[in-house]
């Protein structure tokens, strides 16, 4: 009996421990078979989690976001972060959609990530101290995924090691865009430069009595209703019933709503067509719009305008302006204008886009021209100041700067970082807009230079940028007020011309109807 009981206490061990072993090795394989994601979000990079399918987070060491287009960029970036890393450095953050799906995004993406490298290795090799570390920051398809990338800029703002000492970038003007950039200058006190993103919602008004929007947000680019004065002040008056507005009313596109805003001036003369509303899907899908663009198209026929205001996203101007041209109505010609958003149109059309908005072969003059505001144009100053012996300083300082820039990019001494197209003016704004962030950490920094100077230090430096602390951006002057918006920085007429298939300069237009003021001095008031 006791025979009996020792085996069978002994085999209900034996039972017992290979029960463990068994679920031990299950555990194990489990571990090694399950994706690391179980009970987590999946790594895409150091610093960057997926999240709701696309990679969120920021990044300096490398990583591209699985955006081929930029895989050269990131890397030079990556090899001169970790050239700074053991010394005395502030860091920047570039902060917009880095997971674009389109060919056209993907390469306006690259223009703008350039853009800011090479003025982080132009910063790095001049003698102002400290120096720049330069990271990626993604916050998701149209910043839908901006509250994770705020909480994380937070960190790296209060950390010794990252320094963080501002944020740019913001390429969309959409409500999540006002959302972060509110959240980063009025909680966190980051100082913010805006490069790209031109909507009035996210200025600061202008005046002495004002209490600024968002406390330390200084931009490079004009806002739309200053490019909109640039535009009327370069065409001259125009009557009413000569021009018509075509707008999106898709809400929470605050770039569209500003623009529809800004086209919408008083013009003399007798009434003109009516508004010509349409609403889009979303910013990069036509849905349904070109049924309204045909439609509307008909009604502007009917009526005596030959300039049409569109404010909308570029892949809803490129479909109207074909669909007008397709409107049989007796020989009529229309200029389109638009805002800075479409800079980069010409990268949207096909051949037979070109032959649709020429119309009949031969003619002189093309059915329909897309003609509108971009912030900058490498053929800008040598064209304005053509036959000037002795240009002004306006137009000689930033004609000096884009042969500086061009020539870095030519002898390939800041390294392989892809095609470089000067002609979208993204690449330009952008390294204008980091340009200016140095020059503040600069002068934040006058009583102690190459220390790492505090947040609040640097965004005071916005509105000493003027007169004798002006920034000579390679788009222009760059001249803040005490809002920290630029003053009547220049924008480019440029027109596509369905004759040589190419993007034209036509001219300078600005915001107060003349140059800005010698050495840039801002007048009172603003």
């Amino acid at each position: 009996m006791l025979n009996w009981l020792y085996n069978h206490l002994w085999a209900t061990r034996l039972k017992k421990a290979v029960s463990i072993l068994v679920a031990a090795a299950v555990v194990t394989a489990v571990a090694i078979l399950v994706p690391r994601s179980v009970g987590g979000p999946d790594t895409c990079a150091d610093g960057v989690e997926k999240h709701g399918g696309e990679c969120i987070g920021v990044n300096g060491s490398g990583y591209d976001f699985g955006t081929p287009e930029i895989t050269a960029v990131s890397a030079a970036i990556a090899a001169e972060n970790r050239r700074v890393d053991d010394r005395p450095h502030i860091t920047v953050a570039m902060m917009l959609p880095l997971q674009p799906e389109s060919d056209a995004e993907r390469k306006q993406l690259r223009s703008d990530v350039q853009g800011a490298y090479l003025a982080q290795y132009r910063a790095n090799r001049a003698e102002q101290r400290p120096l720049l570390r330069l990271v990626l920051a993604n916050p998701g398809r149209n910043y839908g995924q901006q509250e994770r990338i705020v909480d994380r800029l937070a960190g790296l703002a209060s950390s010794t090691r990252h320094n963080l000492r501002a944020v740019t970038g913001f390429n969309l003007s959409l409500r999540n865009t006002v959302a972060a950039v509110d959240r980063l200058t009025n909680e966190l006190r980051i100082p913010v430069l805006i490069s790209r993103a031109s909507a009035d919602e996210l200025a600061n008004a202008e005046g002495r009595e004002r209490t600024p929007r968002f406390r330390g947000l200084a931009r490079v680019i004009p806002t739309n209703r200053q490019q909109a004065e640039a535009l009327a002040a370069f065409h001259g008056d125009l009557n009413d019933d000569e021009t018509v507005l075509v707008r999106d009313t898709r809400p929470d596109d605050v770039y569209v709503a500003s623009l529809a805003r800004a086209f919408s001036r008083d013009e003399p003369g007798r009434a003109g067509a009516k508004d010509q509303e349409f609403l889009s899907p979303s910013i990069s899908d036509p849905g349904e719009t070109g049924n309204d663009f045909s439609l509307i198209g008909h009604n502007i026929c009917q009526s005596r305008a030959t300039v049409v205001y569109f404010a909308g996203r570029p892949v809803h101007l490129r479909l109207f302006a074909l669909k007008l041209a397709e409107v049989p109505c007796h020989g009529k010609k229309y200029k389109v204008v638009s805002g800075s958003g479409a800079a980069t149109l010409d990268r949207y059309m096909s051949d037979a886009d070109w032959k649709k908005l020429l119309g009949d072969e031969g003619a002189k003059e093309p059915t329909v021209t897309v003609q509108y505001t971009a912030p900058g144009h490498p053929a800008a100053w040598s064209a304005a100041a053509r036959g000037a012996k002795n240009p002004p300083a306006h137009l000689a300082e930033p004609g000096r700067e884009l042969r500086e820039l061009r020539r870095l990019v030519a002898r390939e001494e800041a390294g392989d970082i892809g095609p470089v197209d000067l002609d979208d003016s993204r690449t330009m704004l952008v390294h204008d807009g980091v340009r200016t962030i140095t020059q503040a950490v600069f002068l934040a920094n006058a009583q102690s230079a190459g220390t790492v100077p505090p947040r609040e230090r640097v965004s005071a430096q916005w509105s000493r940028l003027e007169s004798a602390h002006r920034v000579a951006g390679t788009s222009g002057w760059v001249c803040l007020t005490n809002a920290g918006n630029p003053y009547d920085k220049p924008v480019a007429v440029v027109e596509l011309d369905p004759r040589t298939r190419k993007l034209r300069f036509v001219g300078l237009g600005w915001p107060e109807g003349r140059a800005q003021p010698k050495d840039c001095v801002v007048p009172s008031g603003t």
